[in-house]
């Protein structure tokens, strides 16, 4: 038999159920509204979630949100930026959806998904992975989110040498049948681009 009782804790939703005389906690998918304003690192705009709203997120790591701003539906995975918070990569599609621009302030809901989508191979990755019969076989047959982790810890590093490094160990662990890499801090931004050390940079327009 099983029971539960939805309780409001200091972060998140959760509800507390007992299965078989033990109690376990599952936390709810609840939709999370914010204002924030749209930013710039370099070339990239995004939106940084205030501290706040990430808090009430189920996992200081990646995770996958379906969102709205302005009215238009859309997907992303919300990257950690190092320092407790999220963000996410607001795309050309959705800025011309929107009409929304950097410096605006925007207000948004999220809500956190459990349906991952399957991320976008890098070309030098693929190449080296599709070429190992058995590394393909178990890339096949992780998770959405498996993939996610290989391809984060991947692209973390800016050096070319260490990236090629990093995609054979992948390969060869794969090949070994391990479906997931590990000694990752999930919690650390893993976009060069905008970060250093696994820390979110300051926004552009800070900088001026």
């Amino acid at each position: 038999m099983f029971t539960f009782t939805v309780y409001q804790t200091l972060e998140f939703p959760a509800i507390i159920g007992i299965l078989k005389g033990k109690c376990i906690q599952l936390f709810a998918m609840s939709t999370i509204r914010f204002t924030t304003k749209l930013l710039t690192i370099g070339s990239t705009t995004l939106v940084h979630l205030p501290l706040s709203a990430s808090k009430k997120l189920p996992s200081r790591g990646m995770v996958m949100v379906d969102g709205n701003i302005n009215g238009f539906d859309f997907q992303a995975p919300l990257e950690p930026d190092g320092k407790e918070s999220h963000w996410f990569e607001v795309e050309k599609a959705l800025l011309n959806g929107t009409g929304i621009k950097p410096g605006d302030t925007l207000t948004l809901t999220i809500t956190p998904s459990k349906n991952w989508p399957d991320p976008k191979i890098p070309k030098d990755f693929q190449e080296v992975l599709f070429a190992n019969t058995e590394a393909k076989k178990t890339w096949m047959d992780t998770t959405p989110l498996a993939r996610w982790d290989w391809i984060r810890w991947i692209r973390s590093t800016k050096q070319p040498e260490t990236r090629k490094r990093r995609i054979e160990v992948a390969c060869s662990k794969l090949e070994s049948g391990k479906k997931r890499p590990c000694c990752f801090n999930r919690n650390l931004c893993t976009q060069p681009s905008v970060s250093h050390n696994g820390i979110l940079l300051e926004n552009t327009e800070s900088k001026k």
